[in-house]
């Protein structure tokens, strides 16, 4: 079976190189010729671990190629996944490639969309007089683990009414339905309310557990025992459980948007997912009050920061509780010093010349009042401490992520300060 992928951003780039990974041929097709010659190079615009691996792997064997042309794509695919990042211009795609298919294919909607997008589709298709089976599929990916998520995903999600897309679908990631992966058929609806309503529960458990680590502050308690001791409830589970994580990513915020509006639209109000982003957002202010109570004042102080990806093994800085402490902390006066392994270039867009961008951990170290630890990078665990000390203007760390030894950091003499660390 042909396979084609719509989409050279994120999804379109993950989700082509995964499924020739499978073994079947895999046409990526987008309008952009230098990003597709970029991309059958293995020159991936964006970190994701151990993608360009799988993209080399799969253009030399034949499995994966790259194309321009849209009209051959569609007549040569028989099921055709559409991964573009954004739902702008969709319908309009769909209808062009139900024109061009020599007889009706299989559209899958990957792309994040706010519930209601496929009926829609399907409706524009009927009046134009097109036929196609529209497949509702989101996917899960968590930035950094995109391929292991891919592989390994915890359920298949196919909303349609039509039984050919669901067996065609199925043959294509037939070694993860022989390994006993759930798949869920349900309608358009429901299918495109899951991705949003997973995000929105991830983003509750989150802040959930950080509010919690605040009380563990003020009543002598060790949010990160707390965390271990709930997750190994069978009904609670340990991920997104971790005290001082934010919920960040490409797609979190507009999934969250989306189906905020939808639930105002029908008259649903939905008050524990608009309290679960208010915490999240207030994740800065409250790292803002702790290096505050130990240096007196933020303004005229230097501040270095490690790590402004929102999550390890990613380049995303969408979401960061990092780039908002950034912003936080140059909005009070504070001079920014900045290390990050990968993101830099991302972070430069979005904090323009605001933040002065080291590159080495112990640059960004050099003279601060106050290192804090944002992303959970592990080579952080690794650096010379002695030789960090020495570089800091006073020996304080603030670990967001509770990464760090804290017991050996305050017998090396650091003022160190933790998460829910009571």
């Amino acid at each position: 079976m042909q396979i084609g992928v719509y989409g050279a951003g994120y999804l379109g780039t993950v989700v082509s190189a995964c499924l020739a990974d499978f073994g079947t041929p895999v046409s990526c097709c987008h309008p952009d010729s230098s990003q597709m010659v970029a991309m059958a190079q293995g020159n991936v615009p964006f970190h994701e671990k151990n993608l360009t691996e799988v993209i080399k792997r799969n253009v030399r064997s034949g499995r994966l190629a790259y194309s321009t042309d849209i009209e051959s794509f569609a007549r040569k695919a028989q099921v055709i996944f559409l991964a573009e990042d954004s739902p702008q211009h969709l319908a309009d795609l769909a209808l062009r490639i139900a024109r061009a298919a020599s007889k009706p294919p299989v559209l899958s909607i990957v792309t994040p969309v706010p519930v209601g997008t496929a009926s829609a589709i399907g409706r524009r298709l009927t009046e134009a007089g097109l036929r196609a089976d529209i497949v509702s599929q989101p996917m899960f990916f968590t930035s950094g683990c995109a391929i292991e998520d891919f592989n390994w995903p915890d359920r298949i999600i196919l909303g349609t009414d039509s039984n050919d897309a669901v067996l065609a679908i199925k043959q294509i990631f037939h070694s993860l339905v022989m390994r006993g992966v759930p798949v869920i058929v349900t309608n358009h609806e429901t299918a495109e309310l899951v991705r949003e309503s997973a995000t929105a529960f991830v983003a509750t458990k989150i802040s959930f557990i950080n509010e919690l680590a605040s009380l563990c502050e003020r009543v002598n308690a060790d949010a990160v025992s707390l965390s271990l001791a709930l997750g190994l409830d069978k009904k609670i589970a340990p991920r997104c459980l971790q005290p001082g994580a934010g919920m960040g990513g490409l797609f979190a915020e507009s999934d969250m948007d989306s189906l905020a509006d939808l639930a105002q639209r029908n008259g649903v109000s939905l008050k524990v997912l608009s309290a679960a982003r208010e915490v999240n957002h207030g994740l800065a202010d409250q790292i803002i009050e702790k290096i505050s109570k130990c240096v007196q004042s933020i303004q005229n102080k230097d501040v270095g920061i490690l790590g402004l990806a929102f999550k390890p093994n990613t380049n995303s800085v969408a979401g960061s509780s990092s780039m908002r402490l950034a912003k936080t902390l140059i909005a009070q006066g504070a001079r920014v010093r900045a290390y990050d392994p990968v993101a830099l270039p991302d972070a430069r867009i979005e904090l323009n010349g605001s933040v002065h961008y080291c590159e080495s951990p112990y640059a960004a170290a050099e003279g601060v009042d106050a290192l804090v630890v944002g992303t959970g990078w592990p080579e952080f665990r690794g650096l010379d401490f002695n030789r960090i000390k020495q570089s800091l203007r006073r020996p304080l760390i603030v670990d967001t992520k509770n990464l760090l030894d804290s017991v050996r950091l305050r017998a090396m003499g650091f003022e160190y300060v933790g998460v829910g660390r009571g």
